[in-house]
């Protein structure tokens, strides 16, 4: 008689190709499915932190905002302390910001010039465009054969 736990082990050893081929597939499919399930639990967690980060230079920006006007009666009044009238002091603090504005804008105009549309992705419009327009649609049926045909397959 045959031993009944060598006929198991050899069983388990004698798989067809096809039952080779089947259980790569589905360890592979779950190999797949294991990766885009801890991508997307990356992402999340790099979401929450960006959320969270742009919240906090949200409420940084509204408190430096806050403080502008505060910071410039500061200055107006501390150049005023040196001993120059009030009025010339927050002309003075005035003309400071209209120049720092003046220069931002100028980088700003400086960094606008320098953009260029996106020259790479254009041409390969272009290209995928040109192949195209030489493919020729696939032939059909015209006509009565064609209604015939469509009823008949549905």
């Amino acid at each position: 008689m045959s031993d009944p736990a060598r006929t198991a082990t050899a069983d388990s050893v004698d798989r067809s190709l096809g039952q080779l081929v089947a259980s790569a597939t589905a360890e592979m499919s779950a190999l797949m499915h294991d990766e885009i399930a801890l991508a997307k639990a990356e992402l999340r967690q790099d979401a929450k932190r960006v959320g969270m980060g742009g919240t906090a230079i949200g409420v940084a920006g509204v408190f430096a905002l806050f403080s502008l006007p505060v910071l410039s009666f500061a200055a107006a009044y501390g150049i005023h302390n040196l001993g120059l009238g009030l009025a010339w002091s927050f002309l003075i603090v005035g003309g400071a910001f209209l120049l720092l504005a003046g220069l931002l804008a100028l980088i700003a105009v400086s960094k606008f010039k320098k953009v260029k549309p996106p020259e790479k992705s254009i041409a390969s419009a272009k290209q995928t465009a040109a192949v195209l327009q030489g493919v020729k649609p696939h032939p059909r049926q015209v006509g009565d054969k064609a209604v015939a045909v469509a009823r008949s397959s549905t």
